[in-house]
């Protein structure tokens, strides 16, 4: 599978799993040559540079957000169902389905949770302090987001394990190539347990309506019919995934870039007001998406190289967010490093509707693990780290810090 484009220098296997583990080092001669053209499966093309990334995020009428016919969809069909999602979107679709969405993460809404969060994130540290070890991943980086999008959703804190589960399974979806293999058994058998769940959750909020986002998407179906029933079930499954594993990850590589530059954490806890952009620099250093797929509607260029229509182009934002042209000293970890205009979020109409809760959830829970264990550090920094099957979502299985 491994592939090599007509400059030897560049390798780009995202099913490997030592590729995934450091990616970076496999981006740089991307940046001094133009988008690469190659084939695996289907016609692709790497996007890297930051102009050019940029460029392709704001031009949603030349690029697509939808894939073109495949087995590449048909596969995640079998797991989320056949209506549109938001984030595989075009206009008018998209800009229905967002308007709808953007309920959810209004400046008041944001605010009124920012009290739950700081909860949540005590009594996830402090169970770790009691069991004398902290396990990031599972003790703080998992649970959080899940707890906070399932309040948001008005989920019974009973269902968060189990929420957690189909998740991480769903995101499976992204370890299946493009083309030629079937979705795994157990990823589609989440997706149907989830929208299962969901279905339920719907017809509770229709008998006994609340104020949760579940009953604001539900009236917005049954009075304006704004969304189909598909739709509207979708739309649930992706806001649990998207308001959870980009946020799970985001905490996770923070606190990996934090232990790994010792200085930059004294630094941070010498100074709390710079957490702000210490959490930018997190998202820009180890981006908790690594790449966006995009899909030309016609024969065009990019950076002076012509790309098909329909070719898979690979719109890598986390290269981007090291682009030397871009950012000065690009491998160093910066916790005070400004401008820092990156993309972890996206650009254009696809701009990530929870980036502010995002941001708040990352600050709070890295200002309470720091403030609770003021000696924390790696536990081991030279044993090798594994990380979770997407690469699409650069995220670690597990990583242990000491709190002595």
């Amino acid at each position: 599978m491994a592939v090599t484009s007509k400059s030897p220098s560049v390798y780009f296997n995202p099913w490997d799993e030592s590729y995934r583990a450091n990616p970076y080092p496999h981006y740089e001669p991307l940046y001094y040559n133009p988008p690469h053209r190659m084939d695996l499966f289907v016609p692709m093309a790497l996007v890297a540079r930051y102009a050019d990334v940029t460029a392709i995020l704001r031009d949603h009428e030349r690029f697509s957000s939808v894939a073109p016919g495949s087995a590449f969809l048909e596969a995640r069909k079998a797991a989320f169902g056949r209506a549109p999602r938001l984030i595989f979107s075009d206009p008018p679709v998209h800009t229905r389905l967002r308007k709808l969405v953007s309920k959810a993460f209004t400046p008041r809404r944001i605010k009124d949770l920012e009290g739950r969060i700081r909860e949540f994130s005590t009594t996830l540290v402090e169970r770790a302090a009691r069991k004398g070890e902290f396990e990031v991943m599972a003790d703080l980086a998992n649970p959080l987001p899940v707890m906070v999008i399932a309040e948001m959703l008005g989920i019974p804190p009973d269902d968060y394990e189990q929420f957690k589960l189909w998740s991480g399974q769903m995101v499976e979806i992204q370890n299946v190539p493009l083309i030629g293999a079937e979705m795994p058994e157990h990823v589609v058998a989440a997706g149907t347990a989830l929208r299962g769940y969901f279905i339920e959750e719907i017809e509770k909020r229709r008998r006994n309506p609340g104020n949760d986002l579940i009953s604001v998407l539900v009236e917005a179906r049954d009075q304006t019919e704004a969304l189909t029933e598909e739709e509207l079930i979708i739309t649930l499954v992706l806001l649990l995934l998207a308001g959870n594993e980009t946020t799970t990850n985001l905490i996770g590589n923070g606190m990996l870039a934090l232990g790994r530059n010792p200085n930059q954490l004294t630094r941070l806890r010498s100074d709390p007001s710079l957490m702000p952009r210490a959490i930018e620099e997190m998202l820009r250093y180890d981006c908790p998406v690594q790449s966006l797929l995009r899909f030309p509607k016609i024969d065009l260029e990019v950076g002076g190289i012509e790309i098909k229509a329909s070719t898979y182009t690979f719109v890598i934002i986390a290269a981007a967010n090291r682009d030397p042209e871009q950012f000065p000293d690009p491998d160093r970890f910066d916790i005070a490093r400004e401008p820092n205009d990156h993309l972890a979020f996206s650009d254009g109409i696809h701009y990530c509707l929870g980036a502010s809760l995002a941001r708040m959830e990352g600050a709070i829970a890295i200002a309470t693990a720091l403030d609770r264990f003021p000696r924390l550090r790696l536990a081991d920094p030279e044993e090798p780290l594994a990380y979770k099957g997407s690469y699409f979502l650069r995220g670690l299985s597990s990583l242990k810090m000491a709190l002595e």
